[in-house]
């Protein structure tokens, strides 16, 4: 996160292709200085098109076709935002995101892919799969797959597009149908043939398709696309419970409709893969049309064009001399043929042979592992020790997040040293989750400041989560969110991107408070070592506040997110979480939970689960409360991959000392350490009647929080889990 030289320029890739992969590999081999450098893609992996015909077919699971992009950002230095970009302005440098404030750039590069989908077909978006975006297709084709095994649904496919794409997975499906009673696919093509380049191709292909059950049909005009399958322009219907258009790819819409030059929809680039007329934005990939060199889509381009991307960025922002992209003008087509065979061809003969289908896996897995086996982090050395044994924890970097705060013990024991207040008005007491004052008329004014170290480079997404982690003390007891000040700490950079930065992060900020119902009222701005995000809140209730001091023997133990935030953030940073995973903690972590406060009003005792984990919280209510608790590590929801990383020894810099404050009598397990994880931006946890929890966990689900109930108080003193 921290820069050691200043940020003087941003280069935003848009779209996570095979070229941008490679471009991201590249590039965290000798990153740029100064360079600010921003993937935009919308989810956290890119599937690699040449192994889907084998994960169709069943030879490949799912995670195999996977491209980790927030690995790849990671290695590469790089911020990923996930988000889907909608529209470009090439003059003002600047791309419109879907959901949240636009970036902008200096130098930016498109390889966002094509699609299949077959928007003037009648019926097709309501009950057909386009082939491309292929993330899409693979997930539908899967859970269409499940209910077929199972009897709920017809085995019968139908393919719109008769080129090597539509064959390909067809035979693709035909295998992973084959022993399934009436399964069936049919190619249906317009043209007068199905493609095979010489007549021996196509013999191969015949041969194949009979022995799978696949029927090809030429001069076939689909009308439109039903819930019971296909009907032809002829009257004739064609029943299906699968269909799939892949009937030739067709650009993206919105770079045509950003005004910039296409051919067909695919954006015009010269020899150097810069755009027409826009000597700051390039573009490779299939969404590319290489006004030298004409070639029809293959990810082969991609491959070959990302040397020379990567090196025409580096000299579009550093000077130098641009390179030349060059394609071949023929290329070794390798096509699955369903089973473990495939068919080669390069423009002439053709040869079908299983050991071509191993070749091809050797091919494609070195490429995966090219992207996959990426080298170790670089990680500082450090300094020599001042004492001869050094806590181990300084040995590693350190985490960020509520990863970074103080140890609990060392909190207390200086808190436990202020002198008392003298206030009539100020009725809390330091260790609280915020003050609160009196307002008059009853009311109440809570007040509460939080601060955090940037864990993500996505520094607008930083300051959402941010902001939600700081209002988790106000709602927490029961306040209404009133009024922010932000405090933001920036890594040195030029003033061009000191406002693009700023304006992204009170964007989000801002989105938050308006949706709590306050306002963000003013702050402080500076420059210093490493982005940090903090804010100061107040807010109003009219009665007492919800405090740490009302929990009872017996009272539920409701908990509204899952823990394991600081383990996949610590897993994130040293390279070793999946992308999947990370992302869906991000996005639990961005998710407000003031609907969770509203329907949590009626709780007895109250708090926020963050730095010092489930366990250090729930202690807090417990000593507050005089009581115990009685945890069930079975019903504790948890965020994806986190106890799989525990079980690998992954954890947080504040983990030990998060155990040492807040012991637990359990078992040495994965999920048990996970208790002592700290959590930034986690979720309440609350202490209710128990007669109330049943009722309580479904409403709090049903408004979109994953809750649960977590424990019981007890009357016995100390934490037990079991």
């Amino acid at each position: 996160m921290q820069a050691a030289t200043p940020l003087t320029r941003d280069v935003v890739l848009v779209g996570g292709g095979h070229a941008h992969a490679l471009v991201l590999r590249r590039w965290g081999m000798a990153p740029l200085p100064g360079v600010r450098l921003t993937l935009v893609n919308p989810g956290p992996t890119a599937p690699y098109t040449g192994m889907l015909p084998g994960h169709v077919a069943g030879h490949y699971a799912r995670d195999a076709l996977d491209v980790d992009l927030v690995r790849l950002a990671r290695h590469a230095g790089a911020r990923w935002v996930d988000a889907a970009v909608t529209a470009i302005d090439p003059g003002a440098r600047r791309l419109d995101l879907a959901g949240r404030a636009p970036v902008a750039y200096d130098v930016a590069s498109l390889d966002i892919g094509i699609t299949s989908d077959m928007p003037d077909l009648p019926g097709f978006a309501d009950h057909g799969v386009p082939a491309k975006p292929l993330d899409t297709y693979a997930a539908r084709w899967a859970a269409f797959l499940e209910v077929t095994r199972a009897g709920e649904a017809l085995p019968r496919v139908v393919v719109i597009g008769g080129g090597v794409a539509g064959v390909e997975l067809a035979l693709a499906m035909a295998h992973a149908l084959r022993g399934l009673a009436r399964a069936h696919v049919t190619v249906l093509e317009r043209g007068p043939t199905i493609w095979g380049p010489t007549g021996g191709a196509r013999r191969t292909l015949a041969r194949a398709a009979e022995a799978l059950g696949v029927t090809f049909r030429t001069g076939a005009t689909v009308a439109r696309v039903t819930a019971m399958g296909i009907e032809l322009a002829d009257g004739e219907t064609l029943p299906a419970g699968f269909v799939t258009g892949a009937a030739g790819a067709r650009a993206h819409d919105w770079p045509a409709a950003s005004g910039l030059p296409c051919h067909d929809g695919f954006l015009r680039v010269g020899p150097t893969l810069q755009v027409e007329g826009h000597p700051t934005l390039f573009a490779a990939g299939d969404c590319a049309h290489l006004t030298h060199a004409p070639r029809p889509k293959a990810g082969v381009f991609a491959v070959r064009a990302a040397p020379v991307l990567h090196d025409n960025l580096r000299a579009a922002i550093a000077g130098g001399r641009m390179r030349t992209f060059r394609p071949q003008r023929r290329f070794l087509k390798l096509v699955s043929l369903g089973g473990r065979s495939a068919l080669a061809t390069r423009g002439g003969p053709s040869l079908a042979h299983p050991w071509l289908w191993r070749w091809k896996d050797r091919i494609d897995r070195r490429f995966m592992e090219k992207l996959t086996d990426l080298p170790p982090m670089r990680v500082a050395p450090p300094p020599p020790p001042a004492a001869p044994e050094p806590d181990p924890v300084f040995l590693r970097p350190m985490c960020a997040g509520c990863g970074s705060k103080v140890a609990p013990c060392a909190l207390s024991q200086a808190l436990a040293g202020l002198a008392p207040g003298t206030r009539a008005d100020v009725l809390s007491r330091p260790g609280d989750d915020a003050a609160v004052l009196a307002a008059g008329d009853g009311r109440r004014q809570v007040v509460t400041v939080d601060h955090l170290r940037a864990f993500t480079d996505d520094w607008g997404l930083m300051a959402r989560i941010a902001t939600i982690h700081a209002l988790g003390d106000v709602w927490a007891m029961g306040a209404a969110p009133q009024a922010a000040l932000a405090t933001l700490v920036l890594p040195r950079m030029t003033e061009p991107l000191q406002r693009r930065t700023l304006s992204e992060m009170l964007a989000a900020i801002t989105d938050v408070l308006t949706d709590a119902g306050a306002e963000l009222v003013g702050g402080h701005s500076m420059m210093g070592a490493e982005l940090s995000v903090g804010l100061s809140l107040t807010g109003l209730t009219d009665g007492a506040a919800i405090g740490h001091d009302g929990a009872r023997p017996g009272d539920a133990l409701i908990l509204t997110k899952p823990v394991g935030t600081g383990t996949v953030l610590a897993a994130e940073m040293a390279g070793r979480a999946r992308g999947r995973d990370v992302a869906a903690t991000l996005d639990v972590m961005a998710r407000p939970q003031g609907t969770a406060a509203a329907i949590l009003a009626e709780a007895r005792a109250m708090t926020d689960v963050t730095g010092f984990g489930l366990a250090g919280h729930l202690a807090a209510i417990a000593r507050a409360s005089g009581v115990g608790a009685r945890l069930d590590l079975g019903a504790l929801p948890l965020h994806p991959g986190a106890e799989t990383l525990a079980a690998a020894g992954i954890r947080s810099t504040a983990h030990a000392a998060n155990r040492a404050h807040a012991p637990v009598d359990a078992p040495d397990t994965p999920r048990a350490a996970l208790l002592h994880d700290p959590q930034t931006a986690g979720g309440l946890l609350a202490a209710v009647d128990p007669a109330r929890a049943d009722a309580l966990v479904a409403a709090l689900r049903a408004a979109g929080h994953p809750a649960a109930q977590v424990g019981v108080a007890t009357a016995d003193p100390g934490l037990v889990a079991r």
